[in-house]
């Protein structure tokens, strides 16, 4: 009996072994018994929520186990951190929005650099800010917006959630990009610059359309703009900021990477189930609620993005002489 059980157990270590030779003799590699995607903001935001969804379908199409971790602090930085440290075999991911990005652009001790110790895997929606303002304001297009900025610099204002956040980047490209000075208010969230907005203490937001949908919907706030740089199919009815301002545009979008040096068949592999869990109806009636539609697209193709992104972000900070602490 004894020998019996000794020749099974060799049998199935000997088939394991031949099994993941064959796998890295073919390119490929084995994949990890649990995966833990990692969320660097805090339980219930719209990222969060988008992760546990793309967790839920992913286990199954993997033939694996994944888990969502919250990490937040230092505006995401915290999280990623620990992702890039941890293991290259793909058993760890971090799940962020453009806000990262920014966040990672601007942030003048970060202790890893975006760009070179993460590999992107996959973008699974993208969608624009929306520039609204109170339902007082005389400003009604984003023309008005402009040519009010610019009849009294500095005099308007607007809030974000905090320093380095894409509503904050976003006001400061069109700063930029207009040459006018619209001021920065920075909150601790973006609650209290919803708030503060309605009131008219301060003139315009800018803001993902979860932010302030109950308050468009009770009439509270005019969305006068998109941020995109073309017209958006969630908010037919609303103009670009580029209409006013040429070459304008501040897009939203949520991003899985994977430490740098994780194995390419695994990247690629991820990337396909995502794509097509982004593309289902589910998936897409999830992002449709925040004016966002699917994203169909390569590791490589996700890369160009998230550095162009970073270089804009990178070129208006120092332009506008933003840095994170």
């Amino acid at each position: 009996m004894f020998k019996l059980l000794s020749t099974v157990v060799a049998t199935i270590g000997a088939l394991a072994t031949a099994s993941l030779a064959h796998a890295q003799v073919h390119g490929q590699s084995p994949m990890p018994p649990m995966i833990r995607i990692v969320v660097p903001f805090s339980p219930g935001a719209g990222t969060d929520i988008l992760a546990r969804r793309l967790a839920n379908a992913l286990g199954p199409r993997l033939n694996t186990t994944v888990i969502v971790e919250n990490r937040p602090g230092a505006s995401g930085m915290i999280g990623t951190s620990t992702v890039v440290k941890g293991p290259k075999d793909g058993s760890q991911l971090v799940f962020g929005s453009v806000s990262l990005v920014s966040a990672a652009a601007l942030m003048g001790n970060a202790s890893f650099n975006l760009l070179t110790d993460l590999t992107p895997v996959a973008v699974t929606g993208e969608g624009p800010l929306l520039v609204a303002v109170p339902v007082s304001s005389s400003i009604t297009s984003p023309q008005d917006l402009v040519a009010a900025a610019r009849a009294k610099p500095d005099a308007l204002s607007h809030g974000t959630g905090g320093i380095g956040t894409i509503a904050h980047v976003a006001a400061e490209m069109l700063n930029n990009q207009a040459k006018i000075q619209i001021r920065h208010i920075p909150y601790k969230g973006a609650a209290p610059a919803v708030t503060d907005t309605i009131g008219g203490v301060l003139d315009v937001i800018f803001a993902a359309r979860t932010s302030i949908a109950g308050q468009l919907r009770a009439g509270q706030l005019r969305a006068i703009a998109v941020a995109s740089a073309t017209p958006s199919a969630a908010f037919p009815n609303l103009p670009t900021m580029a209409s006013a301002v040429p070459g304008y545009s501040a897009t939203l979008y949520n991003v899985l990477l994977a430490p740098a040096g994780t194995p390419a068949a695994l990247i690629k592999r991820i990337n396909k189930e995502v794509n097509e869990i982004s593309a289902s109806k589910e998936m897409q009636e999830l992002l449709e609620a925040d004016g966002f539609t699917a994203v169909n697209e390569t590791p490589e193709q996700s890369a160009k993005r998230i550095r162009d992104s970073y270089t804009v972000f990178k070129r208006v900070g120092a332009e506008q002489n933003i840095v994170l602490q």
